[in-house]
């Protein structure tokens, strides 16, 4: 994690958010029952974390008791060159539920993808017809490397419970990993699928197109900050990483706050609260969100 910070505030001394076009936009607070609602996804996200040989049988402790209905379909990675995933079906939800692991600081591999970084195309194999959007080189090596197994899991997911709903999630690196996913499921399943992502410490992940196209076809999209968390206000807005619209930033007062527009620079929103790095606090970045914190 530390990697993260080093390598992501590069320049952050030296640029300042004059370069950077303001994002103003109107803050709502988010009711306690709205709130409550985020609840069985949270605990998803924080699931992700176990390892495969736990979540493909849902036996990981906490996390898999808080979802007891759930019923794993596939599960995969090495926590080290690949993030750990899993793929099954919530019958309480009616979907087919996608988790990506978040970076794990014990693991170098890991770091080095969050700070190896720079924008590149997506791969016009994987993502057909999206000409123009770029992320994170090391967030979108990472997707690849699992997307197939997760594309084949989701595809019998749906087939073998009968839904048409597919829920994304994943804290930190999970994420990012998972909103890229967010581009590349819709291309490659079936047109009537409904999608849902809910994400923990986002980091910025692609340029204003990759922004620019969840907006218009994601729309059920929700991101949530916890506090003064720096991860995501990396990589910086002046390297032309920008977030899709739907953060919700939890406040100091533990007030909720639905932000809107694309990195809503307003002071109740993780841009314009933590303005550098070193305004930040990354004991924030594992929560708690709602009382739940991310792990294992």
């Amino acid at each position: 994690m530390a990697m993260i910070l080093s390598a992501l505030s590069l320049g952050l001394l030296s640029f300042t958010s004059a370069a950077v076009l303001p994002r103003q936009g109107s803050v709502t607070a988010v009711s306690s029952a709205q709130i409550n609602t985020f609840t069985p996804y949270t605990f998803f996200a924080s699931a992700a974390y176990c390892n495969p040989s736990t979540t493909i049988n849902w036996s990981c402790g906490a996390n898999c008791n808080a979802n007891p209905g759930f019923i794993p379909v596939a599960s995969g990675g090495d926590g080290d060159v690949t993030q750990f995933w899993y793929v099954g079906f919530d019958p309480a939800l009616n979907t087919v539920v996608v988790g990506h692991q978040g970076t794990d600081p014990t693991k170098l591999v890991a770091d080095l993808t969050d700070a190896d970084f720079f924008l590149t195309s997506l791969d016009q194999t994987m993502f057909p017809g999206t000409s123009g959007l770029e992320v994170h080189n090391g967030f979108g090596a990472t997707q690849a490397r699992s997307a197939p197994a997760i594309l084949a899991a989701t595809q019998g997911a749906l087939s073998a419970h009968g839904t048409n709903r597919v829920t994304l999630v994943g804290h930190s690196l999970g994420a990012a990993i998972s909103l890229i996913d967010a581009i590349y499921l819709p291309l490659h399943l079936p047109s009537t699928t409904i999608f849902k992502f809910v994400g923990y410490g986002l980091p910025r992940v692609g340029n204003q197109a990759f922004a620019s196209y969840l907006d218009a076809h994601f729309p059920d999209l929700t991101h949530i900050n916890n506090k003064e968390d720096v991860v995501p206000i990396v990589p910086g807005e002046f390297l032309g990483f920008v977030h899709p619209q739907g953060e919700i930033h939890i406040n100091d007062s533990g007030v909720w706050d639905a932000c809107a527009g694309e990195d809503n620079d307003s002071n109740l929103c993780s841009t314009g609260d933590v303005p550098t790095v070193f305004e930040g606090n990354i004991s924030d970045h594992d929560g708690p969100y709602n009382g739940i914190t991310m792990g294992c």
